[in-house]
C-alpha cells in the first residue's frame, strides 16, 4: 500500500471512532443534577422598600415550580455593621432573621460578607466586646468557623471567607490558615467537581467597572477591597485541580461570567441593586439560579425579580 493512501486510510478509521464520543458528551450534559439559587448583597434595612424588596426576592424563589435544592446567600445580608452601633446591627439582624423565617421555606447556606462584621471601622473601641468583628455573623449563622465546606450530590462546595481586615477597613485575600485549609480541602475532593463561593470575586471585569472614573493618568480604578489581591495565588492552586468548575461571588452589585483557563467565574450582581435605590451601573436587582450537570458544567439564569 502507498504511504499517502495508508495514512489516509489511518485519518478516516481515527476520526470514525473519535465520532460517538460527541454526541455522548453532549447527552450528558443534558443530565442536570441540581438548581441552587444564589442570593447576595441583600443589605436589609428598616425600610418599606428594603424590606418589600427582600420578601418579594424570597417569595419569588420559593413560589418556583422548579424548586432549587437550597440557596446561597453571598453575604451582606444586613446593610452594615462595620461602622453601626450596637442596637443599629441587632435591628438589622432581627430583620433579616424574620423575613428570611418567614418567607424562606429552602435550606440556606451563608458566606460571610464585608458589611457583616461588626465594628471594624467605629471610632470607639470595641475590640473586647463578645460580638466584635466576625463573632456576631457566626453567632447570627451557627457556624463555627466563618469558612467550610459541604458536599450536595456529586458536586463539593467550598465557601470562603475573603475579607480581611486591614487598618481599619478590609482587604480582599485568604489568610495563611484558611489557605491552607483550601489545599486539604482540594486535595482530599479530587473526585467530585468543585464550585468555590467567595464574597468578594477572585476573577472578575466588573470589578473594574465599579468605579465611575479612572486615574487622573488613565489606569484602572480597582481597589484591593474589589477582588481578591491574592488571585495569581489562588489561580496556581487552582490549575492543579481540572476538577474545580466555577466560582460564584457577589460584592460587586454586577453581574459578569469569566471564564479562565476552564473555570466560571460569575459575579451575581445584588438583591439589593442600588442598596435599594433603583438599578446599579445598569444591573437591576436580581438573583441568580445555578444549574449544575452530571458531566461539571454549570449554567447560570439572573432572576430580576
Amino acid at each position: 500500500m502507498q504511504r499517502r493512501k495508508f495514512l489516509q486510510n489511518i485519518s478516516l478509521v481515527s476520526a470514525a471512532v473519535a465520532l460517538p464520543a460527541i454526541p455522548h458528551a453532549e447527552s450528558a450534559k443534558k443530565k442536570k443534577r441540581f438548581t441552587a439559587a444564589f442570593i447576595t448583597d441583600i443589605h436589609i434595612k428598616p425600610s418599606e422598600i428594603a424590606e418589600t424588596g427582600m420578601q418579594k426576592a424570597l417569595q419569588n424563589i420559593n413560589q418556583l415550580k422548579q424548586q432549587p435544592d437550597f440557596i446561597i446567600n453571598g453575604g451582606d445580608s444586613i446593610m452594615d455593621a462595620l461602622a453601626a452601633s450596637k442596637e443599629k446591627t441587632q435591628t438589622q439582624w432581627d430583620l433579616f432573621n424574620k423575613i428570611m423565617k418567614a418567607e424562606n421555606k429552602l435550606p440556606l447556606k451563608h458566606c460571610i460578607g464585608n458589611h457583616d462584621i461588626w465594628g471594624w471601622q467605629l471610632k470607639e473601641d470595641v475590640k473586647s466586646d463578645v460580638f466584635y468583628g466576625k463573632a456576631w455573623w457566626l453567632q447570627q449563622t451557627g457556624y463555627a468557623k466563618t469558612y467550610y465546606s459541604f458536599t450536595h450530590n456529586s458536586w463539593h462546595f467550598i465557601v470562603l471567607d475573603s475579607v480581611q481586615e486591614n487598618n481599619g477597613g478590609y482587604i480582599a485575600l485568604l489568610d495563611n490558615d484558611q489557605f491552607a485549609w483550601l489545599e486539604k480541602e482540594l486535595e482530599a475532593n479530587k473526585e467530585k467537581f468543585i464550585c468555590i463561593v467567595s464574597h468578594i470575586p477572585i476573577i472578575s471585569f466588573c470589578s473594574a467597572m465599579f468605579a465611575k472614573d479612572m486615574m487622573p493618568n488613565g489606569d484602572w480604578k480597582l481597589s484591593r477591597a474589589l477582588l481578591h489581591t491574592d488571585a495569581k495565588k489562588i489561580k496556581d492552586l487552582f490549575k492543579k485541580y481540572p476538577n474545580i468548575k466555577t466560582c460564584l461571588s457577589g460584592h460587586i452589585h454586577l453581574q459578569d461570567e469569566v471564564n479562565y483557563l476552564g473555570i466560571k467565574y460569575y459575579c451575581n450582581g445584588a438583591v439589593s441593586g442600588s442598596w435599594w435605590g433603583g438599578p446599579f451601573q445598569d444591573f437591576a436587582p436580581a438573583y441568580a439560579l445555578f444549574d449544575f450537570y452530571s458531566d461539571g458544567t454549570v449554567e447560570r439564569k439572573m432572576v430580576e425579580y
